[in-house]
């Protein structure tokens, strides 16, 4: 006879290793059993101003301190240009962070990188710019209040984001276009939880006269019963030339997307 203590053990190896990922006990049921609330946010254990953009190699674990911009990078508006509070060699890890306001350019990645458990509380320019390498990961956190973009990917490659929480927000990901040197580019989503606002609002810009691909497998999206947020919008450059799924470009069909 199995004992009442084993599923409850179960379920909390299970909790805390999806936590790792920066994974809520929301979005745990969101995944498995749905429920119709968005994701619990963090807590910060500190809080850091950046006056200097943070260079990072290697591994750094921010402990889920909110790190926010101050001096030269108390910048919060979209205006093109501004310095990240991290910036991310090739190769390099961030993970358990929290990027608050004013949030600059959130990060740079300047070759292959990792974010983990990274939440932005207040998107600035972008949460995240990518340029110069070939694969890029994003796993748990999430951002929100976002007046453009969140992910802007500039170089070339694939970015694969999961477990990802998003709101407030005008687009997810944003394939440039309108860089000097262009590319073709993919973006991979897989369970992704949205909360609608009742306005437009993208999961993905690409631009389908690069060639570019989005995958979208296990997105749930609550508080849209308009159907504003469109889970991908198509390009040719910048200028927008339909939505919707296809067998080229825009890689899902209706049951990959779940309203709530």
């Amino acid at each position: 006879m199995t004992s009442p203590a084993q599923p409850r053990a179960r379920r909390r190896a299970l909790t805390g290793g999806l936590a790792a990922l920066g994974l809520s006990s929301v979005m745990i049921t969101t995944l498995g059993a749905p429920q119709a609330s968005a994701a619990t946010w963090p807590s910060a254990s500190g809080s850091q101003p950046v006056s200097a953009t943070i260079k990072v190699s290697g591994v750094r674990d921010g402990g889920m301190v909110r790190y926010y911009g101050s001096g030269d990078l108390a910048g919060d508006g979209q205006e093109e240009g501004q310095d990240p509070i991290f910036e991310l060699a090739a190769g390099a890890t961030l993970k358990n962070v929290i990027i608050g306001a004013p949030g600059a350019d959130g990060i740079h990645c300047e070759g292959n990188c990792t974010l983990q458990n990274v939440w932005w509380e207040d998107v600035g320019e972008d949460a995240a710019t990518f340029r110069g390498g070939s694969t890029y990961t994003v796993t748990g956190g999430g951002a929100k209040k976002a007046a453009d973009k969140v992910f802007q990917h500039n170089g070339p490659g694939t970015l694969n984001i999961s477990h990802f929480a998003v709101s407030e927000f005008k687009t997810l990901y944003r394939s440039c276009g309108d860089c000097s040197t262009q590319y073709t580019r993919k973006v991979n989503l897989s369970n992704i939880e949205v909360t609608g606002t009742g306005s437009t609002a993208r999961l993905v810009g690409i631009n389908v006269n690069r060639n570019d691909v989005a995958t979208l497998r296990g997105i749930t999206i609550l508080n849209d019963s308009g159907r504003k947020v469109v889970p991908c919008q198509k390009y040719n450059n910048n200028t927008a030339v339909g939505t919707g799924p296809d067998s080229t470009n825009c890689l899902y069909s209706s049951s990959d997307i779940t309203y709530r």
